[in-house]
C-alpha cells in the first residue's frame, strides 16, 4: 500500500511538473520588453488577426512604445518601432543581430534549408551574400542600366498596346530584368509559363510563411506528426519539390549555354566559378540564384502598383510630377538616368552649370521615395532578424535566438517624421539628395528616407538596382501616360483603396481598377519608336545589350539622345 501511495504521489508530481512546464510555453520571459498580455501555451497568437496584421502591430506600438515583445507559442519576438532602436541594435550591433529565427515551414520544409532570405547568419549566408554583393553593389548597378532601359521600353510599348494589363506589364518588366541579370535570358511576356511559375510559386511560399500561418514554427512538438496527419508538412514538401525543380532548370540552362560557348554576363556564370573553387551543391546554387530572382521580381513590381494607387488617389501629385517632367525633359525625348542625380552630381552641377536646379527631376525622386514609404512591399520587414547570442539593451534582456522585427509599417507612418502619413506627399523629400544606400547608412537614423529596404547586414542587396528601376520606370510612365479612376456603368469613379494590401511576407496593393490615358499621340509614337530602336539593339549587339541613353561619363550631363 505504501509503495502504491509513493508511486501515486510521484506520478502526480511528474504530471504537475509537465503541466507547469506546458503552462510556461507562451509566457513572456523575465527581462523582456513589455507587451500585450499573453495566454498560456499560445502566447499572443490568438490576438493576431488573419489579415492586416501590420495594423495590429502599429496599434501595439502606440500602446507600448518604441520597443515591445510578443510571444508566438514558444518563440520570442521583439518588435522595433523607432529609428533609434534599430540603429542601436540592427545597425550598430549587426554582428549579433543579423541572423534569422528558426523557420521550420519556410526554410526547412519549403526551401530545403537553402533560401537566402531565411538563412541563419553563418558561412553559407556570408558566401551567398558576398556573391550577390559583387553582382548588385552600387558600382556594378550602373552596368545594368542598359537592361533596365530595354525592359522599360518594352513595358511602355506593352502599355500602349494593352493599357488594361498594367499589373501584368510591371510584373513582366521586373521579372525580365532579374532573369537577364541572374540567368542571361529575357522574360518576353507575363503569360509565359516560366514567368507565371515564378509568381505563383512565390505567392504560395509567402502565404505559407507569414507570421500568422506557421503553426509548426511555434509548437515544435507538432513536427513529429506524420505527413498524413499534417497538411502543412505535406504542402511544404510539395512546394519544395516544385521550387527546386524550377530553380535548377533555370540554372542548368545557363550551364548548357556555357558549354555551347554562349556566354553573357550574368550571376550564374560568376557563381559557377565560385562553385568550382568551393564545391557547393547544385541544389544550394539553384536556390541562391532562384530566390534572388523571386525577391527582385516581386518587390519592384509591388512598388510600381503602389505608385499607380497613389497617382489615382492624388491627381495633384501626378500633375506636379508631370509638370516637372515637361519642364526638364520636354516632349521630344524619353527621360534618362542622366536626369536623376544625387549629392555628388548635384554639387558638380551647382558649381559648373547655369540654372542647375532646373535640370533634374528631384520631385520624381520624391515620388519614388514616397511610393516606397507609402505602401511598402516589406510591410513588416519581410523576415525578422534574430540574435545570435544573448544581449541586453536599456535594461531589457534578449536571450539568444530572439526574433527582432523591424516594424516597417509603423516606422513609415510615424506622424512626427511624416506629418499626415497617409497623404502621398513627395515634397517630404525635396531636400533629400541621397540615394537609398546612402540614406540607409546615415549616422542620424531619423534622417533616413524610409525603412522599406530593411537595415543592418540584411538590408536589401538589390536596393541600388530597384531604386533606379523605380525612378526610370515612374519617369517613363508619367512622361507618356496619366492614371485615372475607372468609371462604373453609372458614370461614377470606382474607388481605389490606399490601405488594402495582400497578405504574406511580401505585400502589394489589392487588385484595383484604373484607366491609363495617353498624354499626347506624339509621345505615344515616340514610345513605339523607342521600342523599335531597342529591338534593333538585340540583333545589332548579340554579345550583350548596350545602352542607348545613359551617359557613362558623369561630367557630360548635357548629352541627350533624340529619338
Amino acid at each position: 500500500m505504501a509503495l502504491f501511495t509513493v508511486s501515486l504521489y510521484l506520478a502526480i508530481a511528474v504530471f504537475a511538473g509537465l503541466v507547469y512546464r506546458l503552462l510556461q510555453v507562451g509566457k513572456r520571459p523575465k527581462g523582456m520588453p513589455p507587451g500585450p498580455p499573453t495566454m498560456p501555451i499560445v502566447g499572443n497568437l490568438l490576438q493576431l488577426p488573419k489579415e492586416n496584421i501590420h495594423e495590429k502591430f502599429r496599434e501595439w506600438a502606440q500602446e507600448y512604445g518604441e520597443i515591445y515583445s510578443i510571444m508566438l507559442g514558444n518563440q520570442r519576438m521583439v518588435v522595433l518601432n523607432s529609428p533609434r532602436v534599430i540603429k542601436d541594435l540592427i545597425d550598430t550591433r549587426s554582428n549579433n543581430y543579423s541572423s534569422r529565427p528558426e523557420m521550420y515551414v519556410g526554410q526547412t520544409l519549403i526551401s530545403g534549408g537553402y533560401r537566402l532570405v531565411l538563412m541563419q547568419y553563418d558561412e553559407g549566408w556570408r558566401l551567398a551574400r558576398k556573391m550577390i554583393h559583387n553582382l548588385l553593389n552600387i558600382k556594378t548597378a550602373v552596368e545594368y542600366i542598359p537592361y533596365q532601359e530595354l525592359e522599360l521600353r518594352q513595358m511602355l510599348f506593352d502599355m500602349v498596346k494593352r493599357p488594361d494589363k498594367y499589373h501584368d506589364h510591371v510584373r513582366r518588366y521586373s521579372t525580365s530584368l532579374v532573369t537577364s541579370i541572374a540567368f542571361g535570358w529575357r522574360s518576353l511576356a507575363y503569360n509565359d509559363q516560366d514567368v507565371r511559375q515564378i509568381y505563383e510559386g512565390f505567392e504560395e511560399f509567402a502565404v505559407a510563411s507569414q507570421v500568422s500561418a506557421s503553426i509548426l514554427d511555434y509548437f515544435p512538438i507538432l513536427r513529429v506528426l506524420p505527413d498524413w496527419l499534417s497538411p502543412a508538412k505535406r504542402k511544404g514538401k510539395q512546394l519544395h519539390k516544385e521550387e527546386i525543380a524550377l530553380y535548377k532548370k533555370y540554372m542548368l540552362k545557363v550551364k548548357e549555354r556555357k558549354e555551347k560557348g554562349i556566354i553573357a554576363k550574368n550571376f550564374c556564370d560568376d557563381m559557377f566559378k565560385q562553385q568550382e573553387k568551393i564545391g557547393f551543391t547544385d541544389d544550394w546554387a539553384s536556390y541562391v540564384s532562384g530566390t534572388l530572382l523571386e525577391a527582385g521580381s516581386d518587390t519592384t513590381a509591388s512598388i510600381f502598383l503602389s505608385f499607380a494607387v497613389a497617382m489615382i488617389n492624388f491627381p495633384e501629385v501626378q500633375k506636379k510630377a508631370q509638370d516637372e517632367i515637361d519642364r526638364v525633359i520636354g516632349a521630344d525625348r524619353l527621360p534618362t538616368m542622366a536626369d536623376e542625380v544625387g549629392t555628388f552630381e548635384r554639387s558638380y552641377r551647382v558649381r559648373h552649370v547655369a540654372n542647375a536646379s532646373q535640370m533634374d527631376l528631384q520631385y520624381i525622386r520624391g515620388v519614388v521615395k514616397e511610393s516606397l514609404r507609402f505602401l511598402p512591399s516589406s510591410i513588416l520587414g519581410i523576415v525578422p532578424h534574430a540574435t545570435t547570442n544573448a544581449d541586453t539593451y536599456n535594461g531589457y534582456e534578449f536571450p539568444a535566438k530572439t526574433g527582432m522585427m523591424i516594424n516597417v509599417w509603423t516606422l513609415n507612418n510615424d506622424p512626427e517624421r511624416y506629418p499626415e502619413p497617409r497623404k502621398f506627399n513627395p515634397d517630404r523629400y525635396k531636400n533629400d539628395l541621397l540615394r537609398a544606400q546612402e540614406s540607409a547608412t546615415l549616422n542620424d537614423p531619423y534622417q533616413r528616407d524610409h525603412f522599406t529596404f530593411g537595415a543592418g547586414r540584411r538590408v536589401c542587396p538589390g536596393l541600388n538596382i530597384a531604386e533606379r528601376s523605380l525612378f526610370l520606370g515612374i519617369a517613363y510612365m508619367l512622361w507618356a501616360f496619366s492614371f485615372e479612376h475607372a468609371i462604373d456603368e453609372n458614370g461614377n469613379k470606382i474607388p481605389v483603396s490606399t490601405e488594402a494590401v495582400t497578405q504574406g511576407i511580401v505585400c502589394r496593393p489589392q487588385p484595383f481598377q484604373y484607366k491609363m490615358v495617353e498624354r499626347d499621340p506624339k509621345r505615344t509614337q515616340r514610345v513605339l519608336k523607342a521600342w523599335d530602336n531597342a529591338k534593333e539593339l538585340l540583333t545589332k549587339y548579340p554579345e550583350g545589350i548596350r545602352s542607348t541613353q545613359y551617359v557613362s561619363d558623369w561630367k557630360d550631363f548635357t548629352a541627350k539622345e533624340k529619338f
